[in-house]
């Protein structure tokens, strides 16, 4: 019996005080048949690699449409060696794997299904060795190669698609459309569950490790991470939603001691001559108003400094305190009108239950283009040699 089976019956029976008993047992039955004829029909798509990829090129244009793409050729081709000798020893080496930085200061890494891996170059500057880039890119493949982000959609979301969307088996680009929307709010929301997140962890460390480098340098990680969080009000930026951090350095011990990991290499040399930049500190990140990008791409118009949107909040207040109080109850307070508070509205409805944080509303490049990279195997033969403790 499904989540959505139980849900939808649970739903149902509520109503049975206030229903005729025959009625109530035609409601409980139509709730829980329409929820499971829905996930059903999820299920029975043949979710083809091909399928896979087609959502995951349209969420990584949302995402590079929203941060835009670093134009580095080196940095991207550096970021896509490693990448690529970690994803050629994962479980799904045939994959059309590419690595993509996005040009933005927020630190976060993003995994599109499919074999698309993008990671910003704020998370770049964060970290300090290879070891650390591995095993954070490790963690992403993992969500890909272990297909979280498909099943993230099917538990959370109830999924109608019709017979002309299911042609074959395989998906129509209509239903491509509809579920790249929900993979790259998801995605962007960080709503991969607890058990994946976990997953993540272990199986990432366990690749990395695999190819020789230290699976100890993702707690490294972590902790950086949670050392630029301390001060924050809520989590922010990469891993905001997922397990509390000791749990995780927990969870990558144990792993490390159960499955006898042994890569030592930190190659932490090669990475300072290609990575050299420090991450900004989160309050000295431009932001933009999660509104005015939405989670839909485009251009924002509005941007600031954590320092100057303080500023810009005191005048505000200021301002709000100076108008004569409007009457009327909580819709009053909703008035969807043009301007500043449209676009506040607008702002609160984006974020959602997003975690906000200037890393996620962290300001992006303007040019989206993909950087191309060609890694032949005689090149990722030699990079592989410097792999070493």
């Amino acid at each position: 019996m499904t989540r959505h089976f139980v849900l939808a019956t649970f739903v149902a029976a509520s109503l049975l005080a206030a229903t005729p008993a025959h009625a109530q047992f035609s409601k409980i039955l139509d709730s829980a048949n329409k929820a499971k004829d829905a996930k059903d029909k999820f299920d029975a798509i043949n979710m083809s690699d091909a399928d896979e990829r087609k959502i995951g090129d349209e969420v990584s244009l949302k995402l590079r449409q929203h941060f835009g793409v670093y134009q580095d050729k080196a940095v991207t081709t550096y970021v896509s060696l490693v990448g690529t000798v970690l994803a050629k020893a994962s479980t799904r080496p045939n994959l059309n794997w590419q690595f993509v930085v996005l040009d933005t200061d927020g630190v976060n890494a993003y995994a599109a299904p499919g074999g698309i891996v993008h990671i910003t170059r704020g998370l770049l500057g964060l970290m300090k060795s290879e070891a650390q880039l591995a095993d954070a890119l490790g963690h992403e493949i993992t969500h890909i190669t272990a297909k979280h982000t498909v099943r993230s959609i099917q538990k959370n979301n109830v999924v109608k698609l019709g017979a002309e969307q299911t042609k074959g088996g395989s998906l129509a680009s209509a239903a491509v459309s509809e579920l790249a929307g929900l993979a790259y709010k998801d995605l962007f929301e960080n709503k991969f569950d607890r058990n994946d997140e976990m997953e993540a962890d272990r199986v990432g460390i366990e690749l990395a490790s695999k190819v020789g480098y230290s699976p100890n340098a993702l707690s490294d990680v972590l902790k950086a991470l949670d050392a630029r969080n301390t001060n924050a009000q809520q989590p922010n930026g990469l891993f905001a939603s997922h397990p509390d951090t000791q749990a995780r350095l927990d969870g990558i011990a144990k792993t490390i001691k159960e499955q006898k990991l042994t890569g030592t290499a930190i190659v932490a040399a090669r990475y300072k001559e290609h990575i050299t930049w420090d991450a900004k500190p989160s309050a000295e990140i431009t932001t933009v108003d999660a509104g005015a990008k939405g989670l839909t791409g485009g251009s924002s118009s509005s941007s600031s400094t954590s320092a100057e949107k303080k500023d810009d909040d005191k005048d505000k207040d200021k301002k709000d305190a100076d108008q004569p109080k409007k009457k009327g109850g909580f819709l009053s307070k909703m008035n969807l009108s043009n301007g500043s508070q449209a676009q506040s509205t607008q702002t609160t409805a984006s974020a959602g239950g997003r975690a906000i944080g200037n890393d996620n509303n962290a300001k992006g490049g303007s040019n989206s283009s993909m950087v191309p990279v060609i890694i032949n195997p005689a090149d990722l033969e030699a990079f592989k040699k410097g792999i070493v403790g």
